[in-house]
């Protein structure tokens, strides 16, 4: 379940509004009739010389032509009736780029200039600021760079002025103070710019609304009061602005002002609740909306329950550790019959969900995911008339199934994620007629869904979660209950049978860890092209994948692991050109890798190991899949040489070719892969920003997500391979030398290239690879002595040196003598320890005689005497003192007893929450043996 999107929804409506209507994409006149005039040629002249300067991919602008004499009549141009003079250039989101011509400024009565959701780069030309009939401006969501030009504050007519989403830098002009008739001002994520100071804003006695999102007022003392001043400013958004950094933001003497402020968004600034001091002038009854997310508060103010026009207020991502009853109290005013959204999530509130809520009756939407709430949710919670949105999820809280549950009909959406639910499946849910989300997974439910479940909300469902119980049955039907763009997750449950019909416009379906069966065809009818995540690893599918995936333009998710697959992967496979992650280990696919597959230039992840796939690895791997991080062919039937392409990959971290038949040498440019050199993983462009909360991590996990052999073993490495650099060569017949500059991967962790016929030394600098864990070079025909360098490599945890030819000393250090001699095994001219062999020239070591030493043997004879004795005397007088004193005597064995009984009840604790914790990573994945008749009572 995902916070509430009213903030982003609401701000785009209300800025769409208030574009002046222009309902006709071709010329008109600015009074809406037929043009009178035509325009004038050197205005057309200026506008060709414009388009001249553009890219236009999407030919929007074909309409400009200089056969069309009247540029009135031009797309997105409009004219004065009277004059023929060009008023009002509309052309927005046209996909259009390049710089800014200069001979717009030709276009002297020019009033309205929108060029926003474009690709204009460049700086903001100087000249716009002598367009001195400018009354509207909008350049928002472009590539613009450089400083604001201060010329912009010559444009004393404005009443609109967008600069949002580009990336400028430096102070914001003191001149835009002259805009005395602006109205609307927003520099939301303008780039890297600052205010140093704000007096100038106070001369704008016009200003309704003022977005400054991420600009730094880390300077601007006293900006509450100037903010006071401002009587008409009804919208105030102040996200990221380091707010926390301003040492004096208000004076006294406006402590008592009044202000007129709707909407006030402060989130994202590390406040703390000293803010509240400075936040009160600025509230008033005519707050409707107050966002406080992502700071430093640790509670609430009891004023804000007085604000008796309060709607929505947004305190999620807070330090926040109070009971909730006592959050509700200080709420408690004419503020509880006012708010209609509370998003408290992400904080530490303790305390149950108690009665208190019932005073919110006006409450439409809670969100309290993520806190530390215990107990039984009150089933006054049931009874609040307006409720459509709950979402407690993450917490540890019981829910009771009652009669109240039955006046949920209105509810739209529920979380209860990893509450207490089961076992059995709630009846209730058949009363939930209104429902577009459901999220009940990890809720303890061990039971089969009710038979109607499948098709009990038709055509309405958006968001469906049930993964992590042990839910069991078939699913007939996954098309009737959901609405356009839904979510599906069933994952890691006992689901069987096959899949026989789905939605054909889902975005997202993941089936994964149950025991369905079955082709895999039903993903033919997923015909929308909106899916963006399929997950059907780890079941008992079988049958080929057919080809019909280039329906899934959008998909870049695509996880088959571990069933029974089988067959070549079909040609539209390189249909998928967004695909980022693409997982099909441990199947029985065969055949070459598809040419087509080279066109999914977007893949991140690419694990199609223990398969059966056979040829050379393709070059064009290491040609077209540039963005690749993971690359992961294991156990298949490869064969040919490593191709020298795979280094041109500068974000590979995880290279796995073993268990092939490879042959040749270990190419030497290996050390041109960048990302095992440099410090850090995977960047955030491989992130997915999914709708839902719930998802977010599960995507984000998929690109962190692989099956990896690890010192030995074969693991699943889930979270963590973003901090992993491996090199895998093992078990292939690839000969020669290892090159000479792998030893400049110092950022590398594991390297194995165990299994082969290698030869030669090991490079004398492998000890500057001093973040390797991992070493194994077991089982080739290596020789020559082991490198001293290596007594550097503190961090190596895992080294097999086995059944080579090494010869000579071990060298001595603290981690190479703390492996076992089964590591050094099969190398007969090694010794040292930890080999029983002594080394030539060592000799015996014989520890001296008590007695037998010059000079010393009575001084450690007397030692020893006078210690024996020494215990004795400490002994019995510690004894004797329990045997004369009863009293102490008793105290002593009590707090002996006492002790070892706190000893034993913090293991077994210890112990039973480590097997906890286990039984929860694996979700529902239990054996299902043991849960058969868990629910022989639900009736």
């Amino acid at each position: 379940m995902s916070s509430p999107p009213t903030v982003v929804m609401f701000l785009v409506l209300h800025q769409v509004n208030y574009r002046p209507a222009i309902t006709v994409p071709v010329g008109g006149d600015d009074n809406g009739g037929v043009n009178m005039k035509k325009c004038l040629d050197n205005e057309g002249h200026a506008l060709l010389l414009f388009k001249a300067h553009l890219q236009d991919p999407d030919d929007t602008l074909s309409t400009w032509t200089a056969d069309q004499h009247d540029c009135c009549e031009w797309r997105g141009v409009t004219c004065s009736t009277q004059t023929g003079h060009v008023t009002e250039l509309y052309i927005s989101g046209c996909g259009l780029g390049g710089e800014i011509s200069r001979s717009l400024f030709n276009l002297t009565y020019l009033n309205f200039l929108d060029l926003s959701a474009n690709s204009f780069h460049g700086t903001i030309p100087t000249f716009i600021g002598y367009l001195t009939r400018l009354s509207y401006l909008n350049l928002d969501s472009n590539n613009l760079n450089g400083t604001i030009p201060r010329s912009l504050g010559s444009l004393t007519e404005l009443m609109f002025l967008n600069l949002n989403f580009n990336s400028l830098y430096g102070t914001i002009p003191p001149e835009f103070g002259n805009l005395t008739n602006l109205q609307r001002l927003y520099l939301n994520s303008v780039g890297r710019c600052r205010v140093e100071k704000i007096e100038w804003l106070s001369h704008l006695s016009h200003l309704e609304e003022l977005h400054m999102d991420g600009i730094s007022l880390a300077k601007a003392e006293k900006w509450v009061d100037v903010i006071l001043s401002l009587p008409k400013l009804s919208w105030l958004r102040l996200r990221g602005c380091e707010l926390s950094q301003v040492m004096y933001p208000y004076s006294s003497s406006f402590l008592n002002s009044s202000s007129s402020i709707e909407s006030l968004y402060l989130s994202d600034n590390n406040l703390t609740s000293s803010m509240y001091h400075w936040l009160f002038p600025l509230t008033s009854n005519s707050l409707q909306i107050l966002d406080l997310t992502n700071n430093m508060l640790d509670g609430i103010p009891k004023y804000l329950g007085n604000l008796c026009g309060l709607e929505t207020l947004y305190f999620s991502d807070n330090s926040a550790a109070v009971k909730f009853p006592d959050f509700l109290n200080n709420l408690s005013g004419c503020t509880s019959l006012s708010l209609q959204s509370l998003d408290a999530s992400k904080n530490q509130i303790t305390g149950s969900l108690s009665d208190e809520i019932q005073k919110f009756f006006s409450l439409e939407s809670l969100y309290l995911s993520d806190n530390h709430l215990n107990g039984s949710i009150s089933e006054k919670f049931w009874e609040l008339p307006r409720l459509e949105t709950l979402d407690v999820s993450f917490n540890n809280l019981t829910v009771p199934s009652t009669d109240h549950m039955s006046s949920l009909s209105y509810v739209k959406e529920i979380g209860l994620s990893s509450s207490q639910l089961g076992p059995c499946f709630p009846k209730w849910i058949h009363t939930l007629k209104s429902l577009t989300l459901l999220d009940i997974s990890n809720t303890g439910i061990s039971d089969t869904t009710p038979p109607d479940f499948w098709d009990m909300w038709p055509s309405q469902l958006e968001y469906l979660n049930l993964s992590s119980n042990n839910i069991s049955g078939s699913v007939p039907d996954l098309s009737s209950n959901f609405a356009s763009g839904s979510v599906i997750d069933l994952s890691s449950n006992r689901f069987y049978g096959p899949i026989p019909k789905v939605s054909s416009d889902l975005t997202s379906l993941d089936l994964s860890r149950n025991k369905f069966s079955g082709g895999v065809s039903f993903i033919c009818q997923i015909v929308d092209g909106l899916l963006y995540f399929l997950d059907l690893s780890h079941n008992s599918f079988i049958g080929q994948l057919p080809d019909c995936l280039w329906h899934f333009k959008q998909l870049k998710v695509l996880n088959l692991g571990h069933n029974n697959l089988f067959g070549s992967l079909p040609p539209s496979i390189g249909s998928l050109i967004q695909l980022k992650v693409l997982y099909l280990y441990k199947n029985n696919f065969f055949g070459e890798l598809p040419l087509s597959l080279k066109n999914c230039t977007s893949l991140i992840s690419m694990n199609l190991g223990a398969n059966k796939f056979s040829g050379n690895v393709p070059v064009w791997i290491g040609e077209n899949l540039s963005k690749l991080y993971v690359l992961i062919l294991r156990s298949n039937k490869l064969f040919g040489t490593i191709p020298l392409q795979l280094c041109q990959l500068p974000n590979l971290q995880v290279l796995d070719l073993s268990m092939n038949n490879l042959h040749g040498t270990i190419p030497s440019c290996l050390s041109n892969l960048t990302r095992m050199l440099q410090q850090g993983g995977f960047s955030q462009d491989v992130q997915f920003i999914t709708t839902y909360r719930a998802y977010e991590y599960k995507q984000e996990t998929y690109v962190d997500h692989a099956m990896i052999e690890w010192q030995g073993d074969e693991r699943e490495f889930v979270s963590i391979l973003k901090l992993l650099k491996i090199i895998d060569l093992s078990s292939n017949k690839l000969t020669g030398q290892i090159p000479h500059g792998v030893t400049n991967l110092s950022d590398l962790v594991a390297l194995n290239l165990s299994r082969n016929a290698l030869s030669g030394e090991i490079p004398q600098k492998i000890g500057e690879m001093k973040n390797l864990l991992t070493l194994d070079l077991s089982r080739n025909n290596f020789s020559g002595g082991i490198p001293s360098s290596m007594s550097q490599m503190s961090l190596l945890n895992y080294l097999d040196l086995s059944f080579n030819h090494f010869s000579g000393r071990i060298p001595s250090s603290t981690q190479l003598q703390s492996f076992p001699p089964s590591r050094y095994n099969g190398n007969k001219g090694l010794c040292g320890p930890p080999l029983t062999k002594k080394c030539p020239g060592d000799e015996p070591e014989v520890p001296p005689l008590i007695g037998k030493g010059e000079g010393d043997g009575e001084e450690w004879g007397w030692f020893y005497i006078g210690g024996g004795m020494g215990f004795a005397t400490g002994f019995w007088i510690a004894c004797g003192a329990l045997l004369v004193n009863r009293r102490g005597r008793r105290a002593f064995f009590h707090f002996f007893d006492s002790f070892k009984d706190w000893v034993y009840v913090k293991v077994v604790v210890f112990v039973s929450s480590l097997q906890k914790d286990d039984q929860g990573r694996r979700y529902g994945a239990q054996d299902p043996s043991n849960k058969n008749n868990v629910c022989s009572f639900c009736g």
